[in-house]
């Protein structure tokens, strides 16, 4: 039989790893910080959802102004049935020349169901027109707001429209 040597220190063997209470409190405080990041996190997402409509539809009537341009030729800018929420549509005659898909969770009011660029770049209205964009999901988000004078050219600005 073997005994330890009393002279000699005991060998202390280290474990590497965590235990069980270290990864606990760790899930622990990992879920309290997500719970607090949760609803930030979701106004984030809606503003970013409605930065990008506003960016669509101001690229998409600076698109139709620019066609309506080179082709010497109206172009129109449809909603989809619906609203312009809905989707839109770029028409030259009867050539669909771009089209954009419904936008979840937004609401986006226009003026009236299109807007026609004539050969020389104006819109075909008597005053400026106007775009507002909004979540339905989430009111704490930021609306913008698109305003297209009367020479054609969109102008966004964050806040509600005036």
């Amino acid at each position: 039989m073997c005994y330890p040597d009393p002279s000699r220190p005991l060998q202390r063997y280290d474990s590497f790893g965590f235990t069980l209470v270290e990864m606990l409190t760790a899930i622990a405080i990992m879920a309290i910080l997500s719970a607090i990041a949760a609803p930030a996190f979701r106004d984030f997402i809606a503003g970013q959802k409605i930065k990008t409509a506003t960016y669509d539809l101001s690229y998409t009537l600076t698109f139709a102004r620019s066609e309506a341009i080179k082709r010497n030729s109206n172009v129109t800018i449809a909603a989809a049935s619906g609203g312009w929420q809905n989707g839109w549509a770029v028409n030259a005659g009867t050539i669909n020349i771009n089209q954009h898909e419904s936008v979840p969770g937004l609401t986006i009011t226009g003026p009236g169901a299109s807007i026609i660029y004539s050969s020389n770049g104006r819109i075909q209205a008597t005053a400026n027109q106007t775009f507002a964009i909004s979540s339905t999901t989430n009111p704490n988000s930021s609306p913008r707001c698109i305003t297209i004078n009367l020479s054609g050219l969109p102008n966004t600005k964050k806040g509600a429209c005036s």
